[in-house]
């Protein structure tokens, strides 16, 4: 397994020991440096279509994308195309941009279930326009750039200019068991004039728990006033006769 780890004139690749990204990196035996969690991540250098990849990166089929919103978005709607298939990663003519001279966008994803989410990828655009950092929070209907910069996020990464969908980037898993949606905010780009995402990719697992449903079960158990009164108008009957 590869990892990347920022350093002053570029991108250090090195093997990595241990299963967890946050390890130490090590080189011929010698500990080289600890890898932070933020840049926690692997780098595909294999044959994705040899190795079936995208076999695993099917949580996308999972996502509510009629109801995935964004805000900042030059044009509007345009982050529902996110989350296309793995196939269909590197098509580019897909992509959701922030407004001009405004890197800022928040994509708040649902999913149709509960997911377990491990890992996620992010194709940015060219010329600088990748995003340079993400921040996620889940299950929350609340993030908007009034809080953004100011709630804890539940994880956040410095990314790497990725435009051919590279790199992964890995959860902590243990926060990640029982995510209903997420919501991605990406602070800057490389250039600083605006962000442009062509793809974003979800590995992990889905769940059979579909918070809609259980929420709806829990308020038809409950008795509905008008059926106590309904139920007394019959007792009231059954006394008179």
């Amino acid at each position: 397994e590869i990892v990347a780890f920022p350093k002053t004139d570029g991108l250090l690749l090195l093997p990595l020991r241990g299963s967890g990204c946050d390890q130490s990196i090590e080189r011929a035996g010698e500990r080289v440096a600890t890898m932070p969690d933020q840049f926690a991540c692997c780098a595909h250098d294999h044959d994705c279509e040899a190795n079936d990849c995208g076999a695993l990166f099917r949580l996308n089929g999972h996502v509510d994308t009629t109801k995935v919103r964004a805000l900042n978005e030059e044009v509007a709607g345009s982050c529902k195309d996110l989350f296309r298939s793995w196939e269909e990663r590197l098509d580019f003519s897909k992509q959701c941009q922030s407004e001009e001279d405004d890197p800022e966008l928040i994509i708040h994803v649902p999913f149709t279930s509960d997911v377990k989410l491990k890992s996620i990828i992010v194709i940015g655009g060219t010329d600088g326009s990748s995003p340079s950092k993400l921040k996620v929070f889940i299950n929350r209907e609340d993030v908007d750039f009034t809080n953004a910069h100011d709630l804890p996020p539940v994880q956040e990464w410095e990314l790497v200019e990725d435009t051919r969908g590279k790199m992964e980037y890995n959860t902590k898993y243990t926060k990640f068991q029982a995510v209903a949606s997420v919501t991605m905010f990406f602070p800057e780009s490389f250039s600083g004039d605006s962000t442009r995402i062509h793809w974003i990719g979800f590995k992990g697992e889905h769940t059979a728990n579909q918070r809609d449903k259980i929420v709806n079960c829990v308020y038809e158990s409950k008795p509905l006033p008008q059926d106590h009164k309904q139920e007394a108008q019959n007792n009231v009957m059954k006394s008179i006769f």
